[in-house]
Order: C-alpha cells, then sequence, then structure tokens
C-alpha cells in the first residue's frame, strides 16, 4: 500500500494518520499522533483453523517504557508480563471491535497496538480503538465498522471529550464510550457517586463526538478505495437444522418453561442432545446427516444452541417470562452474611441464585501500596481488588494458573466501583486489599464481587464513605421489540444481546460497563437499562444492609494499629539514617514498622499495643530541636579527661565539663560518671557550629523527676 496521510481535527486536538509506512509485511499498520503519544496498531489475517466453533480474535495492547523516556526495572531492564493497566486497555479494544465481526469468521485475526510515545495529555486507549478500526479495514477483513471511542470527563460541572489525565483524576467522572453507525457498542465508566441522568447525559454526549470520527473513517477509506469486505456465511445444513427442530424443540421448550434450577436444566438440555447424537449414530454409515456430522463434528452442537437461543428468546419477548420463571424485572434470592472467617481483617458471604462470592479484606501499612510500572502517570495504588474464578465454581476442572485476562478485567471493574467510597488517605492511612473468591457463578459474578466486598469493608471496620451494590442487566432485542433483563443469569448472558453491569450508592453511579454482542443500540436503551438498574442496586443494598449496616466501630484485633503524624520533610533523612540504618534501629527497638512519605508524613504500624507509640516518641525525639534550659535523660557514651559526652535523644550527642559534673570540686571525671551511666541533664549552651553543652546543675528534682517517669 502506498503512503498515505490525513489529519483530523477533534475536540481541540489534531489526530494525524498515517497508512502504509510502518509495518508494511501486517494486513495493514496504522500509525496516529496526537499531541506528543504516538501509537502503532496492526491487523493481520490468516487462514482459519479447520473444526473451531468460535473466531479466533486476538487482540494485545503493548507498552514499550521507552515511550515515556524510561528504562525498565527489574534483574533484565525488558518488559516482562504486561502489566495489568496493559492487560484492562487490551480488553478495552477488544471489547467494541468483536461485535462488528462476522459472527462465522473462522479466520485468525490478530489486533497489535503499540505506545512509541506518550504524554500527560492524551491517554492512548481511545486512540488504540480508533486505531484498530482502520487497521482491520485497511486489511481487508470483513467488518461491520467502522467504530470509534471517545472518552467523557465531567470538569467543574462541565463534560469535556479528551480530557488529560489531570483533569480526570480531578474531576468525577472517567467514561469512554465507543459506537458504531447502529448505536452504542461499548460503554466503560468510573463515577463519584453520580446520579443515574448526568451518566446516561455523559453518554450520549459521547456518542454524538464519535460521529465526526466515523465520517472522518469513511473519508479515509474513500480516499483510498477501501470497499467493506462481504463475507456470506457458511451454508447450514439443511437437514441438520430440520433434523434438531423436528426432533428436540418441544423438548426444550418444555424445559424452559419448567422453571429449573441452572444444574437441573443443564443435565435435562444434555440429555436431550445425547439422544439426538445416538439417534443420529443408529442410522446406516451411508447416512447424509451421519457423514455430514463425520466431518464437522461440532455442527449438531451449534445447531442445538442455535434452536436453544431461539425458543429462549422467544419465550422472553412473546410472554415475558425467563427461563427460572422470574419477570423481566426480578432479582434471584439473596442473602448475606459477614464475619466468617477466622484470623483476618474482615470477610463477607454474598449469595444471589447460584451465584456466591466469598470477599476477604486485608489492611496493610503505606509501605503495601502497589507501586505501578507502567504508562500512567499514577504511580502507586493504596485500594486493590483482586478477583479469582476457579473452575469449581462452574462444576469444571482444569489447571489453576495465574489470573487471566477475565479475572483481571473483572477485578478492575469491582475495583473501580469501589474507589469512590474508600476513606482518603488523610482520614484512613491503611493500604486495603480485597480478595473476591468465586465459589459459584451463574450471572454476574463481578457485581457480586462489588456486593460481598462492600460487606467485607464494612465487617474490617474500614469507614467506607457508603455501600455500593452492583447489578448486571441483559437485553434480548428481536427486530423492534426489545426487552431488558434484571439481574441476568449464565445462560441469558451467553445467549442474550447484551451484558451491562451498574454499581453504585444510594447518591448514584461509581462504575458501568456495557458489552453488546449486536452491532450496538439506541442511547435511549441504554438509558432504560441504567433506569431499571437503579432499582435493581436499590434492592440488593437493602438485603446488604440486614447483614451489616454500617462499617463497624473498631477494626479486627488482628489488623496492624497506625499511628500518623507530621514532621519536617528536611529531618527525614535524620529518621532514615545513613543507607537506613537509624531507621531499622528503631524497628529493632520497638517491632514497629516506620513508613515516610516525602511530604513528612510517618507512619508506624504495630501488631502489639504501645510498640507504635515508643516509635514515635523515638522518632519525635530524633527530630525534636534542642534549646537551651530543656532537661533529658541520656546515656554516657565516653568520657574524656574533660569531660564525659552524653547521648541524650538518638543521634545526639552533648557533652559535660568536668566543671558542669557538680556542684563541688571533681577531680576525675570517673569518679562521677561511667560510660552506660544513665544521667539527667540540662542543655546549657549550643555554639554558633551546633555543639552542645550540658550541665548536671541548676536541675530541680521535680525536673529530674518527670524525665526519668517520661523515658520509662
Amino acid at each position: 500500500m502506498a503512503e498515505y496521510t490525513q489529519s483530523i481535527s477533534f475536540y481541540g486536538r489534531e489526530i494525524d494518520i498515517n497508512i502504509g509506512l510502518l509495518a508494511p509485511q501486517a494486513g495493514c499498520g496504522v500509525w496516529l499522533t496526537s499531541g506528543e503519544t504516538s501509537i502503532l496498531v496492526t491487523a493481520t489475517r490468516q487462514p482459519g483453523r479447520p473444526g473451531i466453533d468460535f473466531m479466533p480474535l486476538l487482540v494485545d495492547y503493548e507498552e514499550r517504557l521507552y515511550a515515556a523516556g524510561r528504562i525498565p526495572g527489574g534483574y533484565l531492564r525488558r518488559e516482562g508480563r504486561p502489566p495489568e493497566r496493559a492487560t484492562l486497555i487490551s480488553r478495552l479494544i477488544d471489547r467494541p471491535i468483536r461485535p462488528l465481526f462476522p459472527e462465522w469468521l473462522r479466520d485468525d485475526v490478530q489486533v497489535v497496538a503499540t505506545t512509541l510515545s506518550v504524554d500527560d495529555n492524551v491517554p492512548p486507549d481511545v486512540l488504540c480503538i480508533l486505531g484498530a478500526s482502520l487497521a482491520i479495514r485497511g486489511a481487508r477483513i470483513p467488518f461491520n465498522g467502522p467504530v470509534a471511542a471517545v472518552r467523557v470527563g465531567l470538569f467543574k460541572d462541565e463534560f469535556i471529550i479528551n480530557p488529560t489525565y489531570a483533569e480526570i483524576e480531578a474531576g468525577d467522572l472517567d467514561l469512554v464510550v465507543a459506537g458504531c453507525a447502529d448505536g452504542v457498542i461499548m460503554v466503560e465508566a468510573g463515577a463519584n457517586q453520580l446520579p443515574e441522568k448526568d451518566v446516561i447525559e455523559a453518554i450520549e454526549f459521547g456518542f454524538e463526538a464519535i460521529q465526526e470520527l466515523l465520517k472522518a473513517q469513511n473519508q479515509v477509506f474513500q480516499d483510498l478505495k477501501i470497499e467493506p469486505v462481504e463475507l456470506p456465511p457458511p451454508p447450514e445444513n439443511e437437514a441438520l437444522v430440520a433434523f434438531v427442530k423436528e426432533q428436540a424443540q418441544e423438548a426444550i421448550q418444555s424445559i424452559l418453561k419448567q422453571f429449573l434450577d441452572k444444574t437441573s436444566r443443564d443435565q435435562r438440555l444434555d440429555e436431550i442432545k445425547a439422544k439426538l447424537e445416538a439417534q443420529i449414530q443408529a442410522q446406516p454409515e451411508t447416512d447424509p446427516l451421519r457423514l455430514y456430522l463425520l466431518e464437522n463434528p461440532k455442527e449438531l452442537d451449534v445447531q442445538f444452541k442455535a434452536l436453544t437461543k431461539k425458543l429462549m428468546r422467544q419465550q422472553i419477548i412473546q410472554e415475558g417470562v425467563r427461563v427460572d420463571g422470574r419477570k423481566l424485572d426480578e432479582i434471584r434470592p439473596i442473602s448475606c452474611r459477614v464475619g466468617l472467617i477466622p484470623r483476618v481483617h474482615g470477610s463477607a458471604l454474598f449469595n444471589r441464585g447460584l451465584t456466591q462470592v466469598l470477599s476477604i479484606t486485608t489492611l496493610g501499612t503505606p509501605g503495601d501500596a502497589q507501586e505501578l510500572d507502567d504508562l500512567h502517570p499514577s504511580d502507586e495504588k493504596r485500594y486493590m481488588h483482586h478477583y479469582n474464578f476457579p473452575a469449581f465454581s462452574v462444576g469444571e476442572t482444569r489447571p489453576s494458573r495465574s489470573p487471566g485476562r477475565r479475572e483481571i478485567g473483572h477485578g478492575a471493574l469491582a475495583e473501580r466501583a469501589l474507589v469512590p467510597v474508600i476513606p482518603d488517605k488523610d482520614k484512613f492511612a491503611y493500604v486495603v486489599r480485597v480478595v473476591s473468591e468465586v465459589l459459584s457463578s451463574n450471572g454476574s459474578t463481578s457485581m457480586g464481587s462489588v456486593c460481598g466486598s462492600t460487606l467485607s469493608l464494612m465487617d474490617a471496620g474500614v469507614p467506607i464513605k457508603a455501600p455500593v451494590s452492583g447489578v448486571a442487566m441483559g437485553l434480548i432485542k428481536e427486530g423492534d421489540e426489545v426487552r431488558i433483563l434484571t439481574d441476568i443469569q449464565g445462560i441469558e448472558d451467553f445467549l442474550g444481546d447484551m451484558d451491562f453491569k451498574v454499581a453504585g450508592t444510594q447518591a448514584g453511579i461509581t462504575a458501568l460497563q456495557m458489552d453488546m454482542k449486536i452491532t450496538g443500540i439506541t442511547v435511549d436503551i441504554v438509558e432504560q437499562a441504567i433506569q431499571q438498574a437503579k432499582a435493581g442496586r436499590e434492592f440488593i443494598l437493602s438485603k446488604m444492609m440486614e447483614a451489616i449496616s454500617a462499617p463497624r466501630p473498631q477494626l479486627a484485633s488482628t489488623a496492624p494499629r497506625l499511628l500518623t503524624f507530621k514532621v519536617d520533610p528536611e529531618d527525614i533523612g535524620k529518621i532514615i539514617g545513613p543507607g537506613g540504618k537509624m531507621v531499622r534501629s528503631i524497628t529493632e527497638a520497638t517491632g514497629a514498622k516506620v513508613d515516610i512519605s516525602d511530604d513528612g508524613t510517618v507512619t508506624v504500624s504495630s501488631a502489639v499495643g504501645g510498640q507504635a507509640e515508643a516509635a514515635r516518641a523515638m522518632i519525635e525525639n530524633l527530630v525534636r530541636r534542642v534549646q537551651e534550659g530543656q532537661v533529658y535523660l541520656g546515656k554516657v557514651t565516653r568520657i574524656i579527661p574533660i569531660g564525659a559526652f552524653v547521648e541524650f535523644l538518638p543521634g545526639k550527642e552533648g557533652m559535660i565539663h568536668i566543671s558542669q559534673l557538680a556542684d563541688y570540686r571533681v577531680g576525675k571525671v570517673e569518679d562521677e560518671l561511667a560510660v552506660e551511666d544513665e544521667v539527667v541533664v540540662k542543655v546549657r549552651s549550643i555554639d554558633h557550629k551546633g555543639r552542645i553543652n550540658l550541665t548536671r546543675l541548676g536541675i530541680s528534682p521535680e525536673e529530674a523527676a518527670q524525665v526519668r517517669n517520661n523515658h520509662h
């Protein structure tokens, strides 16, 4: 492809597009630059693998620390496993483009977005979605695009497109909305308890802005004479479709109307499918249907699922009844418990239908904050939410591995939902980690994690600003007929058109995540789903409050105790000491852990009462400004012929001249003092070089008794 360049003016930013210069052997390479953020997005397609029943799409977002002028840490000094934020951006790119590929496409498609440079004003993630859309069409891959995304912020009561990192941090909303000509495809948002109407307005505001990017892409395709690639669906085996319908439709309908639980329903459906397989295997070896399935072994399963999907959706559209008998806006039975697990700082068990999540809270010291080594400006995280999804939660067996993209994404969503209610650092200095263990899954475990984690935080005594609940919404759309479902279960997610998760407090929304399986919906449908979700959230929250209505007034006895105070930043070096010698000595002497921030905030933590107070006293003595006339209890460190040196504060020494040892003549210092003796001294003077002269004279008995009591 010959090199092509174009520039788009978009809400105060220029987006420079270059196609054809970089990555000439990829299907298409698109180089985008906005401000000083520069990314390369490639799309490549290879012939499909035979026998698979899904589209093998792979989306990777690659961060290179050279993009920010940094060398990676660690022994190897090169990028290793992607940081969590890079995995989340990979998912952000994947989610709006995946529904736009023909569902019967079986070719391997890979989209790779590489950040070449980045500045603090232009986050690269939404730029990558634009690049992916251009690259896919440029690679002549069948695709129902174009698609584009924008970020919407709420800063000083105004919605803004393309907020900077600083504006996102200072504002009350961080929303990414993606869409195509057919409507909204994806929404991802974190909000500071915003009312539903504000969030809906932000989505509409962003969707309108997207239209400019869609027009610009169409102009690029027109300039390059790139027409959409039409890929007709493979022909269905009409005999197999008719066989499955004739032999299984009545049986499937009967099961869907019996309102069985998930386990029983799945078992009965599997039995029907097994009968179909047995019927086909009983046919002669020359039977055309049997021969077809020998060559296409997964087609029976595909057609069985297609018929089940059609009948389930038909039942919801025509009768307004779901497969478990619930109404469209009805939530499954909920039960909650707190304080189940001994020893841990907080725990809660949340059950909603067959979904069960155990959330456990751990409180740590400021030194336990997670250090971030990626291209985002923030360098640490003091609230962490981790989500685990073991195979047994869905009755399966598979090896346990490190968290995958789905687990990272669900944990990040729950984290985003709870961050707005975590107390500020100056009011609650603890670092908080919540782990959500999914013990049973039948729909919306991420929202179950939000609910369970809220209860766990309150059980731990974390003074959250407000409790958060969450609910997953679904959609069945057949032509103009639309049905929105509250609290979707697994089959409704799998066979439905939308997975829309909404989390928030009584005051408003804290997080949104919407993914479509069709090519977009109108903002009106989004608004209806958000409003219906509010009633669901409030119902779930009322059930949660029956288990625990407010954070416990006291932390668990096993949680560390923190003391936080300020020192002059100039004194930080005195506390740390050469090579950390002084702070280590404080820890060894008291058993307490000491964390010091650059602004002079000192946090002392201990598990045993009195340790933190002892460490605080040592630190305060260490940085205390010495003044003439102050009285201290010190220890003799060395003796010279003219006097004795006394350490009266950590790291601070002064000398008592022999004439100041007593109110009578002293012949030898050793007659009065020995090394390691405790002695009460007063600061007599401080000379121009900072040398401190001490005396034992002029100290009243009351002063001596007070300093001894304070010390011991």
